[in-house]
């Protein structure tokens, strides 16, 4: 029981900080501004089934395929990097004529928004996130595992993962409920803050896998 409690809050506590949902949950709700209440709940259901399925396959079979592909995390991270700058550089100049078309999509025809792109990722899972993800997955102990030690170790991994979409889903639902004590003009704020906060995560997750491979390459 320890051991998966141990487990459970190494995964749980070692991808919260990087999911940052408090943080993502302004940008979810100006990114579904257009839709109704029970679209944005469906959607931040979907988020989180998604979320459940990108990180278990990343901690599950991330390490095994960037094998087999040949590639390196710090590759990863700087390709991570460039996507993530990208959304959120674009999330921080979306000004008033994207806001102008998400207030008439609202009173007309509703704005269909991917559930995966961008909510899910980079939104939510982001190359962050999948790096520690990959990490964690090849952290694993030494020595030959039994079968019941090894289904316990992924067991409490899954549960942690479940719990942290969960806690997701619950910020994303909430979120116009949390914040409508800043109103309008106090959203947009946080949506621009956490957008510039995205981009400067965007640039030292590049930074870091830049300045591991200039490392390697001069080793």
């Amino acid at each position: 029981m320890t051991d998966f409690a141990n487990a459970f809050l190494l995964v749980y506590a070692g991808l919260f900080p990087i999911l940052n949902p408090i943080g993502s949950a302004p940008i979810f709700l100006g990114l579904t501004s257009a839709c109704t209440e029970g679209e944005r709940t469906a959607l931040a259901g979907r988020v989180a089934v998604n979320s459940v399925l990108l990180l278990a396959g990343s901690m599950f079979i991330g390490t095994h395929l960037l094998v087999f592909f040949g590639i390196t995390l710090p590759v990863v991270r700087v390709a991570g990097g460039l996507v993530l700058i990208a959304f959120a550089w674009k999330l921080l100049h979306d000004g008033a004529e994207a806001e102008d078309k998400r207030s008439s999509g609202a009173t007309g025809e509703s704005t269909t928004i991917d559930s995966f792109y961008p909510l899910t990722m980079p939104l939510t899972v982001g190359p962050g996130s999948i790096a520690v993800a990959i990490a964690l997955g090849s952290q694993r102990p030494e020595g030959r595992l039994t079968l019941s030690q090894l289904a316990l170790l992924g067991g409490s991994a899954i549960a942690g993962i479940v719990a942290l979409s969960l806690t997701v889903s619950v910020c994303y639902r909430f979120a116009r409920r949390t914040i409508a004590l800043l109103g309008k003009n106090g959203v947009n704020v946080v949506i621009r803050l956490s957008a510039f906060i995205l981009l400067c995560i965007g640039i030292q997750i590049l930074w870091t896998g830049y300045s591991t491979l200039v490392s390697v390459s001069a080793s």
